[in-house]
């Protein structure tokens, strides 16, 4: 499959460039706003074509990936569909819920696949510690503790912490990845958050730092942590259920890395885990999604749901006040 490139990236070519190759895919462009930029990632990844249009970034593909800054997404893919282009979207998809559903309603109209790339869930960590939930290794879900906080990189900070226009803050960043993967585990969907954020020496106009907890249908109950500024904290994911409890640490990256336990009353054991590439993943199953074999990993329903979910909390740091997740009628 050929694929263009909307966005000259820091993820595409630290991790999907490569995915793309891994499963096979040719890619033909990519697009940047900047023409000069554009050329030089051409010519320092090997791709056919470096392009400023967007039309031209299609030209001769099948497949689009979309990793822009977030307010630019809902247009490009939109524009993509209309061209027949199945669609792998960077999260969040969109600055608002409901804009994200046009999106995945528009994809399912044009018959064309789209896909979130929530990698999380790819990772050999989380299919192993889905997999003990769905076996009742821990019995009944009663609470999930999911800590997020880490340092953004210089390379990565840019409008990431200083333009909420571009949909900057750790929440569309970090906590949309943790409702998905949340989602992923525990096969429901949050229905009420309570919040706080805050900005404390990176954030400049958007928060770097949110909490929240979340109320399951299933009566569990969810606390997440995510930050830009913590450099020494780790990252992790704790699943603790009536027969017994699952502690991941470092597992909330884009790497196959990290430690799964799973603890219990005769004592607690490691859980072994494919170290397979979270992206090779993702990309493959989106590639046969796109052929009719599969579905992606996450799809646009996926990405709608986790959006929504992150826009709740911080519509509750915001008000200070609990509020009901409304997941756009989807």
């Amino acid at each position: 499959m050929r694929w263009g490139l909307i966005g000259a990236s820091t993820i595409a070519a630290e991790h999907m460039i490569g995915a793309i190759r891994a499963s096979g895919g040719q890619i033909a462009t990519v697009m940047s706003s900047d023409a000069d930029r554009a050329a030089s990632y051409a010519a320092a990844h090997d791709i056919d074509a470096g392009v400023t249009d967007l039309h031209a970034a299609m030209d001769g593909v099948a497949a689009v990936y979309i990793s822009t800054t977030n307010e630019k997404h809902m247009a490009q893919a939109m524009a993509a569909i209309e061209a027949g282009k199945h669609v792998l979207c960077e999260k969040p998809l969109a600055m608002s819920v409901a804009d994200a559903v046009t999106m995945v309603k528009a994809a399912d109209a044009a018959g064309v696949t789209f896909g979130t790339n929530h990698h999380l869930r790819n990772a050999g960590s989380h299919l192993a510690i889905r997999e003990l939930i769905e076996t009742g290794r821990i019995g009944d879900v009663l609470s999930v503790r999911v800590f997020h906080a880490v340092h953004l990189p210089p390379h990565l900070q840019g409008w990431r912490i200083d333009n909420p226009d571009a949909g900057g803050g750790v929440i569309p960043d970090i906590t949309v990845h943790d409702a998905d993967t949340v989602r992923f585990h525990l096969d429901e969907d949050p229905v009420e958050v309570v919040a706080m954020k805050t900005a404390r020496g990176m954030g400049q106009g958007v928060e770097d730092s949110a909490m929240s907890v979340w109320s399951m249908p299933s009566g569990a109950m969810v606390q997440t942590h995510e930050s830009f500024t913590h450099a020494h904290a780790g990252t992790g994911i704790e699943v603790h259920g009536t027969e017994g409890s699952i502690i991941a640490r470092n597992v909330m990256t884009q790497q196959p890395t990290g430690d799964v336990m799973l603890r219990f009353d005769g004592g607690e054991q490691a859980v072994e885990y494919s170290d397979h590439s979270l992206y090779e993943r993702a990309v493959g199953l989106f590639a046969k999604a796109c052929a009719g074999e599969a579905r992606p990993a996450a799809d646009g329903v996926d990405g709608v749901k986790s959006l929504a979910v992150a826009a709740a909390v911080s519509e509750a740091a915001e008000k200070g006040q609990r509020v009901t997740v409304d997941y756009g009628g989807i």
